[in-house]
């Protein structure tokens, strides 16, 4: 049940959010029992963020929500791709996204709880 939500200040196209989708999808199974299957996405684009004082700059905030618990090595890991993955699909450098985890216990979905 993990949902990765961003929000950028530059738009993006679909193209663009078709990769996000396929990256994030992959790279969400670093963490032991998470996969694209569950995975939801949200994007907010092209919004008001300041950094450093700036706006100039591409940069993301992203929120990485689960289902129970994770190790800080998968954490670790996880920050290193998805860093990776905004540079490439974004040009957002590394220096400008910051990621929040989040662990939940508990999450609903159709109608129930874990």
């Amino acid at each position: 049940m993990p949902c990765i939500q961003t929000t950028v200040n530059i738009p993006l196209e679909k193209n663009q959010q078709q990769l996000l989708r396929e990256k994030l999808g992959k790279a969400i199974a670093i963490i032991p029992g998470k996969s694209e299957q569950w995975l939801m996405l949200t994007f907010h684009t092209d919004c008001t963020m300041f950094f450093r004082g700036k706006s100039d700059e591409p940069m993301a905030f992203v929120e990485v929500k689960i289902f129970g618990k994770a190790t800080d090595r998968s954490y670790d890991q996880l920050t290193k791709e998805i860093c990776k993955i905004y540079q490439e699909v974004l040009g957002i450098s590394p220096d400008h996204v910051y990621i929040k985890y989040e662990e939940c216990s508990h999450w609903g979905w159709n109608g129930a709880n874990f």
